[in-house]
């Protein structure tokens, strides 16, 4: 008689949480939330009736049983990946998985993808817009274009940009009265924040690090809106709502088209940068050279400038 299997689902959570040692990350891979692999990690452990995963003074351990049965699972879930694709057959080729940031994504990539469908018309794009990095085997994803210092395991890295950021407003604010000649005079008008971390590292694009290098002094970091994606603020920007931190690759296009004007000469470099990556066994693949080439293409002939 068959043995019945337990919850695939509730495999593939215990694995993830157990790989990662953590409900968080694990949560972040599989795209739920970190009660949802809590929970299905305590139905597999009643399901099983043993014990896999403890917390011990905050940290998460595996059981003797846990440990014995992971490098099974990961080697399972590998192998269904493959055949999952092998099934695809040859629409494998068709498509072309870009998992990017929502930010880069809305303000610089599409704006130009019916170029890539110009070039290769074989080729379909599907954008996945997250800020999670991407596991390429486990998420069907081909290619990542990911904001960070570009060290990414297993992986080929290149990057596409240099970057520097630098305050950008509507060019309406600067007509409404109050000066904005100096640094200084930020102190009379709205900050807009993005608040995040790229890449995991530690360093921030924010308002405090940039007033410091320009010397301005009397003008408070911590005021004004904040916003999790850097795309929002620079709309608000656009808007006349205040004034946003924009970089160069995605504040190019609206300070091109007058819809942004660029404040002051102090701009501050920063050593992250959008890095276009996809792992090593792939690269010679067909659809990922013709996606690296025009994209390539892209920043040779439109390069992002302030």
């Amino acid at each position: 008689m068959t043995q019945r299997l337990p919850s695939l689902n509730a495999l593939r959570a215990f694995e993830a949480a157990a790989r990662h040692r953590s409900l968080t990350n694990a949560a972040r891979e599989l795209n739920v939330t970190p009660a949802a692999i809590s929970h299905q990690v305590k139905a597999l452990e009643a399901d099983l009736g043993v014990a896999l995963l403890t917390r011990v003074k905050g940290e998460f351990r595996l059981s003797e049983a846990a440990r014995a049965a992971l490098p099974g699972l990961r080697a399972g879930f590998d192998q269904i990946t493959e055949a999952a694709r092998r099934l695809r057959g040859g629409h494998a080729d068709r498509f072309l998985t870009v998992s990017v940031g929502p930010t880069f994504a809305t303000t610089w990539l599409v704006r130009r993808l019916g170029g890539f469908k110009k070039v290769c018309p074989d080729i379909d794009v599907r954008l996945e817009t997250t800020d999670r990095l991407a596991d390429f085997a486990r998420d069907g994803v081909d290619v990542g274009i990911r904001f960070g210092h570009g060290v990414y395991p297993g992986c080929e890295s290149i990057r596409l940009f240099d970057e520097e950021i630098y305050p950008v407003c509507s060019p309406d604010l600067l007509d409404i009265g109050r000066p904005l000649a100096t640094p200084a005079d930020l102190a009379s008008f709205a900050l807009l924040h993005v608040d995040w971390t790229p890449g995991g590292g530690s360093e921030t694009l924010d308002w405090e690090m940039w007033l410091r290098a320009a010397g301005a002094r009397g003008v408070d970091h911590t005021r004004g809106l904040r916003f999790s994606h850097s795309s929002v603020a620079l709309q608000m920007a656009i808007g006349g709502q205040g004034v946003a931190l924009g970089s160069n690759s995605l504040a190019s296009d609206e300070l091109k088209a007058g819809r942004l004007v660029r404040l002051f000469d102090v701009a501050l470099p920063v050593s992250f940068a959008y890095y276009l990556t996809y792992p090593e066994e792939t690269a010679d693949s067909p659809k990922i050279t013709a996606f690296r080439d025009w994209i390539l293409s892209q920043t040779v002939a439109d390069p992002p400038t302030a």
